[in-house]
């Protein structure tokens, strides 16, 4: 039996890295179609795809009824993008109702994109805790500012009671106990400023550094894929330096032919791309992993 509801963090907590694919179309069918997915989490994109609330509950619904997991988990992990960027904590501060709305449809994590400051972290960081979890306040963070009213469908999501989800409903691994995933997109020059600090919010789990945005932000049209020239080069190596300092998990792409040269560098959260799962099964065998998919 899983130890975790989420099995993303279940993983990354047993040192195990982990590799994602995007979700698809936000619909029940395709929610129950995914339900059986190789990936260890679907990112669902709603920064550029449509703000579509009632497809992603439908599709959150679609996984509990396709579930559960060849690992016994409901449902695979789904970390999901939203709108808004961190620029500053008081773009943050008036977007924050859109990670309360997903994080009520029941994700289980939620990536920043465009993480600039300091302040527009640690504004994502509250947003998305309770009010009365203490562990972490003080110094960098202030009170959790996510209400009451939303957990009712985030609990019928996870399986678990409301006040069961309360005290879940928190970020790792900040919270030991907690089963929500944070992450920082750290992908234009503004952002390559701060990483340092950002990286280091408590509440922060993992980090990218966005090479699409950031080929565009150093001048160029774009330059997703390697090789990268040294100015990119030398911003994916702060980033990942600043993860490493931190603590926290490195987010990059992984292709068959390099997967275990990453893994040995230290990548813990693979980008897939099209190559996808026979990518995560290379990974997969070259650290021993026992959870089934």
């Amino acid at each position: 039996m899983p130890g975790r509801i989420n099995r993303a963090l279940e993983l990354l907590e047993q040192g195990q890295p982990i590799y994602y694919t995007d979700s698809g179309p936000l619909t029940y069918d395709n929610g129950k179609a995914m339900a059986r997915t190789w990936a260890d989490y679907l990112a669902v994109d709603l920064e550029h795809g449509a703000w579509d609330l009632p497809g992603l509950g439908e599709f959150m619904r679609g996984l509990v009824d396709g579930g559960p997991t060849a690992s016994g988990h409901r449902t695979p992990a789904v970390i999901t993008t939203v709108p808004t960027d961190g620029t500053d904590e008081a773009v943050v501060r008036a977007n924050a109702w859109m990670f309360k709305q997903v994080l009520a449809r029941g994700v289980h994590g939620v990536l920043l994109c465009h993480a600039e400051t300091a302040g527009a972290v640690r504004a994502f960081v509250e947003s998305c805790r309770y009010p009365f979890t203490d562990i972490g306040v003080g110094g960098w963070l202030g009170q959790g500012r996510r209400g009451a009213g939303g957990q009712g469908y985030a609990s019928a999501a996870w399986g678990i009671s409301d006040q069961e989800y309360l005290e879940k409903a928190d970020p790792w691994p900040l919270n030991p106990a907690g089963e929500l995933l944070l992450g920082l997109k750290i992908e234009n020059k503004r952002a390559l400023l701060y990483a340092d600090v950002t990286t280091a919010i408590p509440g922060v789990a993992f980090a990218e550094w966005g090479p699409g945005d950031m080929s565009m932000s150093l001048g160029y049209t774009y330059r997703h894929d390697a090789p990268f020239p040294d100015g990119m080069q030398a911003a994916r190596s702060k980033v990942f330096s600043a993860c490493k300092n931190s603590g926290i998990s490195f987010l990059n792409g992984v292709r068959e032919d390099d997967v275990a040269e990453m893994i040995d560098e230290g990548v813990m959260i693979g980008s897939c791309g099209t190559s996808g799962e026979p990518v995560a099964r290379k990974g997969r065998a070259y650290t021993n992993r026992t959870m089934p998919v």
